[in-house]
């Protein structure tokens, strides 16, 4: 929800200067206020006004492609991925990203493509540098992801994801079916 504020109130010519949250006791109160605005606050502090920089990674294994689902707003599937921390090169954000969300070592890393429209993520302007590699090990989701799935090449296309993911996994399938890299 918080998300859709802020892209509101950033992109949209509006008026809108303070939002009103009704909550019903000092519980909810406390969880929206550690999870809405300490989310949001850290986001900010840590990365100002943005663009972000962000990382995925498809992840490839014998039986398909690794995807997590998101146990953080935006709900639903996604590639695994994130922010990249000060101090970090996309590479090694993609590799610190594939360890803690799915537990796999990646092999025969490289970059895939840039994805930088200011709608992909619904929460900031974000700009992602994909990347391909090979799972080393064995899946298991953790840290912000509530699960994991692997998707057969053939199903890929039959999910929906959060983010632009659909639009990722389907030019890389173009990238596989025309036999690059």
């Amino acid at each position: 929800m918080t998300q859709e504020i802020l892209k509101h109130v950033k992109f949209n010519e509006t008026s809108l200067k303070e939002i009103i949250f009704c909550l019903y006791d000092d519980n909810a109160f406390n969880t929206f206020d550690k999870t809405v605005t300490g989310y949001v606050n850290h986001i900010q502090d840590s990365l100002g006004d943005g663009p972000y920089v962000t990382v995925d990674i498809i992840i490839e294994l014998p039986e398909g492609i690794v995807i997590i689902e998101r146990s953080n707003p935006p709900y639903g599937w996604a590639l695994p991925g994130g922010f990249v921390d000060v101090g970090e090169s996309i590479e090694e954000a993609a590799v610190r990203e594939a360890k803690e969300e799915t537990a796999l070592e990646l092999d025969e890393l490289y970059q895939f493509h840039t994805y930088s429209h200011p709608d992909r993520d619904p929460r900031f302007h974000t700009v992602s540098t994909v990347f391909v590699a090979k799972g080393v090990g064995i899946p298991k989701f953790g840290d912000d992801a509530k699960g994991l799935r692997i998707v057969k090449y053939e199903d890929l296309l039959k999910g929906e994801y959060a983010f632009d993911h659909k639009e990722v996994i389907s030019d890389y399938l173009i990238m596989k079916e025309k036999g690059e890299n």
